[in-house]
């Protein structure tokens, strides 16, 4: 059975798994939902890591260097990266195993580059679900890596037991893009490039951050959001910047946030199940289908408002679909 095999460790089943749920027909999400109940008391010892950072900080070749390094240290660490999708075709070209060739050779790692298919927040549908299942699978660390930043770039926070933030040296007033909103988000600063010509100006862009974050009001009470820098080429400052992820791993636990953070999390999960679910069963019914497409072509006519619209459909969602819309 995939769950047995899942629970001992078994790679392959863990890429079918998360296959599985990542599937949107309607066997596939039984399955999944069935899977996910089998295996849900061996998840949750995992430590949780969100990276994001505007294109061309570096994501990647960090998570890559920091993954080998916690290899080194007898770790297993899975890396769920969401690339952007196309628009236009719909297409993603998956690039994240390519870009950490060298993680991928490790036995003790697992990397999973998933599409965002159009879902904001920077990651995507069923990341949530394969962060669990890395979890059944024994996994000690758990990167989530994000499409890009921006304001709608925070949905990686609310799966994730520390949100660790990349900024480009020198970046300056080009740094607007990120809402300061993001910055509340995050648990951990890290300035990368942090070499070479790039030394000087990581060390000031670190100095500048560390001042505007002592006005800003931290992401967790007790916790003052550190600033580092940090060169994947080099490798410097790594050890400090896991020491750090440990010791906000300890002060979530300390104060009992780490339980409150995942509780929290778990109940915004079930909401978005809760819309998803209502949104497939919309699709589902052929009388609801047809209601919805009727309902938003009035809205886009303008011959009926948004509101009165989605009352008439939830009614009769309701009532089974027997209820007649418009």
């Amino acid at each position: 059975m995939l769950a047995d095999e899942l629970k001992r460790g078994g790679r392959r089943a863990l890429a079918q798994a998360i296959t599985l749920v990542e599937g949107t027909r309607p066997d596939q999400i039984e399955l999944a939902r069935d899977l996910l109940e089998r295996v849900l008391p061996a998840t949750g010892n995992a430590i949780r890591l969100g990276i994001s950072g505007t294109p061309g900080v570096g994501k990647s070749t960090l998570i890559e260097a920091l993954g080998l390094r916690l290899c080194e240290r007898g770790l297993r660490v899975a890396v769920l990266a969401v690339d952007p999708s196309s628009p236009v075709s719909g297409g993603s070209v998956l690039g994240d195993k390519t870009r950490m060739e060298a993680l991928g050779r490790r036995p003790e790692a697992f990397i999973r580059p998933s599409p965002s298919r159009g879902t904001i927040g920077g990651v995507a549908n069923g990341t949530r679900e394969a962060l669990l299942l890395c979890e059944a699978a024994g996994v000690d660390v758990v990167i989530v890596e994000t499409v890009g930043v921006g304001q709608s770039e925070v949905d990686v926070a609310s799966m994730v037991d520390t949100f660790m933030l990349l900024l480009q040296p020198a970046a300056g007033d080009a740094l607007q893009g990120i809402k300061r909103g993001i910055l509340e988000l995050a648990d951990l600063l890290v300035v990368t490039k942090a070499d070479g010509e790039l030394s000087d100006a990581a060390r000031r862009t670190q100095k500048e951050y560390a001042q505007g974050m002592a006005l800003t009001r931290p992401a967790m009470e007790g916790w003052a959001t550190p600033v580092l820098t940090c060169s994947a080429l080099t490798g410097d400052g790594l050890d400090e910047l896991w020491a750090q992820v440990e010791a906000h791993r300890g002060a979530l636990t300390r104060t009992g946030d780490l339980d409150v953070r995942r509780a929290t999390q778990a109940e915004r999960w079930l909401r978005t199940a809760l819309m998803d679910g209502v949104e497939a069963r919309l699709r589902a019914d052929p009388r609801l289908a047809h209601a919805l497409q009727m309902a938003t072509e009035a809205v886009r006519s303008g011959t009926q408002s948004p509101m009165r619209a989605a009352a008439e459909i939830t009614d009769a969602l309701l009532a089974g679909g027997s209820k007649t819309v418009g």
